[in-house]
């Protein structure tokens, strides 16, 4: 915590320590030594503190109580990728190690402190404090008393805020206690509400005109940390994405407002994927790790419904973020994962290059059959951007703004690198699809900003706004059609299964109707966790609140009998050629590799 608040607020500091001093107590029971149970209480707690700041440092936030949800994703693939922020020095690794060989020192010549046998009085102390840290670690409601924002410091929006004021410990606490006690209840009535009042305006939307009979294969690219740097000061007439700048005079294209910053790739996966808001899910930080469904509502499950083989399509470790269980709930037919790819597929830097999902996806792709769905999810311009790449002059090559440090110049110019190949290949996958005779459509746009967190804060924004706050982009573009206007609009990453369901010419889904109807207005309100919060107007406040509802009903199944139905031809029966064949049938588990 921060030393202004030592003396001001003794009791902060006395909280923010606590956690460590019940461990020291029982390790002192258990060890009999004093030196020795305070120095590895404090060896703990150093580590925990060493991530905490690797996390600060690449994502702009510190560790919350979910983020021990990743322990479980280290042997999912998870360590390839995590252990890549460790720090490359060897002094860290070091210290840990003469920490260590102290401890054990300390343990064969310090004295005991008490005798072995105490008469119970040992068992008992032990017993206590151990109780005291378990449920203060698992967030038992009687800690309430202490950790709260009256008693405390805590800025509910904001974990940095919190745990600069009240230490991280404290900070870990309380949003504990806060999540685990407040439990969101959908209000019934304010969801029907809504509905009842956008009930006209959504008949008339599901009514409109079928797509013909050529549905368009779809194919959404979820690109990898990738945003246009021209929003950054020293890079506002910068030229790193001529493809995306192209397409977008002739589509649908604009700012994206995502739900994470640097990482956490799954919060935005999923509202695209669902067409759920996060902000709405105050205790789903990791959806694919939380999800306990094995049947979630979703744009595949709509677009499986209209006859199209769903596949999803990532050059990683199928099981990392859980995404093949995930996969499954969503109801995609098919999961084509690392294991798949040609043995010989490119890598560039530390993962898998772009190039090869390109050449996955057209491989993927059929030209006779039912229309196809390909949700490809790209990794190569995934940090940590202190890796060398595999053509260090084009590295070396790209300018960065003046007063960088040397180290934050090289991971800005290894990023830029990986993302300019993320633009070359959206554009070689249009020009190829455009060549095809089947009609399609393709959506590009980045999970969320890169962890750039130290150029930022040196450089700043164009829009003079913090990292936390900024919006990514998007592209929505026909290759057959290459000739119209553009369409520049400011939209939310959950907001974007509609649009991509009305583009392709399917209108009859009652929720994805009304999410386009409702959501414009409330695009921007969709931040980063810890992003200072959006001011809302009454009237956009009243909408929020009762979309909250209506998502909240929806994840639990309960919100189709609330939903308007109409008979519609595509309602009442798959919109595609009959030549195509017949509509592929749900895939077993069999079919997910």
């Amino acid at each position: 915590m921060a030393p202004s608040q030592w003396l001001q607020q003794p009791r902060f500091a006395l909280a923010n320590a606590l956690a460590g001093l019940l461990l020291a107590g029982v390790l002192l029971v258990l060890t009999r030594r004093l030196l020795l149970a305070f120095g590895l209480a404090f060896l703990v707690q150093g580590v925990f503190y060493a991530v905490n700041t690797l996390k600060v440092a690449n994502l702009g936030t510190p560790l919350l109580p979910d983020d021990f949800r990743m322990v479980g994703q280290l042997r999912r693939g998870g360590a390839h990728l995590l252990f890549g922020y460790l720090p490359h020095s060897p002094w860290p690794y070091l210290g840990v190690l003469v920490a260590i060989a102290l401890a054990v020192a300390i343990w064969r010549f310090e004295p005991p402190l008490f005798a072995r046998r105490t008469g119970g009085k040992r068992l008992l102390a032990g017993g206590v404090l151990t109780a005291l840290l378990v449920s203060l670690l698992i967030g038992t409601s009687t800690w309430g008393r202490i950790y709260n924002g009256h008693v405390l410091w805590m800025e509910p929006w904001s974990a940095a805020s919190t745990s600069g004021h009240s230490g991280m410990i404290s900070s870990l606490v309380m949003f504990q206690l806060q999540n685990g006690h407040n439990k969101q209840k959908p209000d019934h009535v304010a969801a029907s509400q809504l509905i009842d009042q956008s009930a006209a305006a959504m008949k008339q939307y599901m009514q409109a005109p079928a797509a013909g009979h050529d549905m368009p294969d779809i194919v959404v690219i979820q690109s990898e940390s990738f945003f246009d740097p021209t929003i950054m000061r020293g890079y506002e007439n910068s030229h790193f994405t001529p493809n995306l700048k192209r397409l977008a005079e002739h589509g649908m294209s604009g700012p994206l407002h995502v739900p994470t910053f640097g990482g956490g790739t799954i919060r935005t996966e999923f509202e695209v994927l669902t067409g759920l808001s996060l902000r709405y899910f105050d205790n789903l930080q990791f959806p694919y790790l939380q999800m306990s469904k094995k049947s979630v509502p979703s744009l595949v499950r709509t677009l499986n419904s209209h006859g199209y083989d769903t596949i999803a399509l990532h050059g990683n470790d199928p099981t990392f973020w859980n995404r093949s269980t995930a996969f499954k709930a969503l109801g995609f037919n098919r999961f084509v994962s690392q294991s798949s790819f040609p043995a010989n597929a490119a890598n560039d830097g530390k993962y898998m290059a772009d190039s090869a999902m390109t050449d996955e996806i057209m491989t993927q792709m059929k030209d006779s059959g039912p229309p196809q769905f390909i949700f490809a999810i790209s990794i190569e311009a995934h940090g940590p951007y202190d890796v060398e790449p595999a053509h260090a002059d084009e590295r070396d090559a790209i300018p960065v703004p003046n007063g960088l440090a040397d180290i934050d110049k090289r991971e800005l110019q290894n990023y830029i690198y990986h993302m300019r190949h993320a633009d070359a290949e959206l554009g070689r996958l249009v020009a190829w699809l455009a060549k095809r005779n089947r009609p399609s459509l393709v959506l590009f746009y980045g999970d969320h900003l890169p962890g750039l967190t130290d150029s930022y804060r040196t450089t700043g924004f164009v829009d003079g706004q913090d990292m936390l706050s900024q919006a990514g982009t998007w592209l929505m573009v026909d290759p057959h059609n290459l000739h119209g206007q553009p369409t520049r609009t400011d939209t939310a990453a959950w907001l974007l299964p509609g649009k991509l369901l009305e583009q392709a010419g399917i209108h009859n889904d009652p929720y994805f109707a009304l999410t386009t109807l409702v959501g414009p207005q409330l695009a921007s309100l969709t931040k980063a966790p810890g992003a200072p919060p959006p001011s809302e107007a009454g009237d956009e406040q009243r909408i929020d609140q009762a979309m909250s509802s209506v998502d909240q009903l929806r994840m639990s199944g309960k919100l189709d009998n609330l939903l308007p139905k109409i008979d519609t031809p595509q309602a009442s029966g798959i919109v595609r050629d009959d030549a195509a064949g017949p509509s592929p049938p749900s895939a077993p588990a069999a079919l997910f590799y």
